[in-house]
């Protein structure tokens, strides 16, 4: 954190933020924090890592509370403002957060968590305008914990992954370097701030370089195509569902209007996508839309971004190019021996962009590195042409079918390319003889013969890959990112 406060003393004239509309200079950040951090500290000299629980929209409180907490030496936990009652219970309750900052607006809401007694909410509006005394704030090493994140639970309950400064600054100065950020970029932010993606890639980047970030507390294509419009904007990152959003607002307009919309995106000197895998189809749309070929990346809570197409240079589309500035890639068999070229393997990674430790669980972080310190993602993926192929989630994407291990993901991106196919999810199902058989959900423009759906299929890809089983949907179930879940999928067969 005193990196961070130090290079943004160089800026303190800059806009460093927008938020409801309202520019904030870097040095309107550095007091507003300083002094929400000295409040915290009350009479302690050091927050001493004591976990500090925020339900604060995306906007300048949400910053303002953030850095108030590391400059503290607080570690920070910062809630999804979506999320239901039990998970956020479950979350405070596991980082014995006992301190939940918020505003007033959103305080009855979160009421019924202190119920137990153990947890004190503090609104951002209540913040007395002079303090009895004025505390210096600690010295904070780059090796103290700074942050919790909350994985997906896909298999379990959701984890905490334990973060330091030297962790975060390392994910930044990676992709600074990588992605050339500068003082003079401009970024919107339409990303929720409970992720890495949102936090460390658009709002901590952009702070480190000295760039103004525009803040929405949620993603509206409207509002996102007027932004792009209006704001003297460089950069965006977002997630495949949001440019499919955009492509869907922009295709309902008159001829007109889209030129408007695609003459904005010529001020962009980036697009980046991320948190899912890009389909092709999508990339080659917004490409055509816009003349930009999104940057497609791999990343993840535990060691923020490993992988990355370049910057300057050639993008694959299906490929998230080579390791990122600083980290170290590798792919694994099953018996942990690095495939050759052209094989699929488990990705594992090694750096300082590495996360610390699942939060109170040792045997979890233990069995998460290998013996000599890499880090298992658990995804699969495959480096051809000297760029990687992400395959899918061992445990939910790699489809185990006879004697092959085939990718739920490399199918559904063949699907999507049929004429009367919007959208589709691919699962493996249990199956005694084949141990599991390929499902595909369809999401069609109009009713399909599966018979004719199969003959298209064997002209596309082997026939051990085609689905076996199909069902249709007006709409997928998705969950509160605008994901399908393989769960909810392999319930649809049942």
């Amino acid at each position: 954190m005193k990196d961070f406060v130090a290079r943004c003393q160089s800026f303190t004239d800059r806009v460093a933020l927008v938020s409801e509309g309202k520019p904030y200079t870097y040095a309107a950040l550095l007091h507003d924090s300083k002094y929400l951090a000295q409040f915290l500290l009350g009479d302690q000299p050091d927050l001493l890592e004591a976990r500090v629980a925020f339900f604060i929209p995306s906007s300048y409180a949400y910053v303002q509370t953030q850095w108030a907490i590391w400059r503290a030496g607080g570690i920070a936990v910062p809630l999804c403002t979506s999320h239901p009652l039990p998970s956020l219970e479950y979350t405070i309750r596991d980082t014995g957060a006992q301190l939940l900052i918020t505003t007033r607006a959103h305080e009855p809401f979160l009421r019924p968590l202190t119920h137990s007694g153990s947890l004190t909410i503090f609104c951002l509006e209540d913040l007395p305008h002079d303090l009895p005394t004025y505390p210096p704030l600690p010295e904070i090493n780059s090796d103290r914990k700074a942050m919790i994140l909350y994985t997906s639970g896909t298999t379990n309950l959701p984890k905490g992954v334990v973060s330091t400064h030297r962790n975060i600054q390392a994910q930044i100065q990676s992709l600074v370097d990588a992605w050339e950020w500068s003082a003079e970029d401009h970024i919107l932010n339409v990303l929720p701030l409970h992720h890495v993606h949102g936090i460390v890639n658009v709002l901590c980047c952009a702070l480190w370089s000295g760039a103004s970030c525009t803040l929405l507390p949620k993603f509206d294509p409207q509002e996102v195509w007027e932004h792009f419009q209006n704001d003297t904007l460089t950069l965006f990152m977002a997630v495949p569902t949001i440019y499919f959003k955009l492509i869907a607002y922009y295709e309902q307009t008159d001829a007109a209007t889209r030129q408007i919309l695609r003459t904005s995106c010529g001020k962009f000197r980036l697009m980046v996508s991320g948190s899912a895998a890009l389909p092709v189809s999508v990339l080659e749309k917004w490409q055509t839309l816009s003349g930009h070929t999104l940057l497609e990346r791999y990343g993840m809570t535990e060691i923020g971004m490993a992988l990355s197409n370049p910057y300057r240079g050639t993008r694959r589309a299906g490929h998230v190019g080579l390791p990122l500035p600083g980290i170290q890639v590798r792919l694994v068999n099953e018996a942990n021996t690095p495939v050759d070229p052209g094989q699929p393997g488990e990705i594992q990674v090694k750096g300082d962009t590495v996360f610390e430790a699942y939060w109170q669980k040792p045997e979890a972080t233990k069995d998460s590195f290998t013996e000599d310190g890499w880090f298992r993602t658990g995804d699969i993926a495959v480096r051809d042409e000297d760029s990687y192929k992400i395959l899918g989630r061992n445990s939910v994407d790699i489809i185990k079918s006879g004697a092959y291990k085939i990718s739920a993901l490399e199918i559904e991106e063949v699907l999507r390319q049929h004429p009367e196919i919007r959208e589709c999810g691919v699962v493996g199902l249990p199956d005694e003889e084949w141990g599991e058989i390929i499902a595909a959900a369809l999401v069609v423009r109009q009713p399909l013969d599966e018979s004719d759906l199969k003959a298209w299929l064997k002209t596309q890809m082997p026939a051990y890959r085609i689905p076996r089983k199909y069902i249709y949907l007006d709409d997928l179930p998705r969950n509160a990112l605008g994901k399908v879940t393989k769960n909810e999928l392999k319930g649809q067969f049942k």
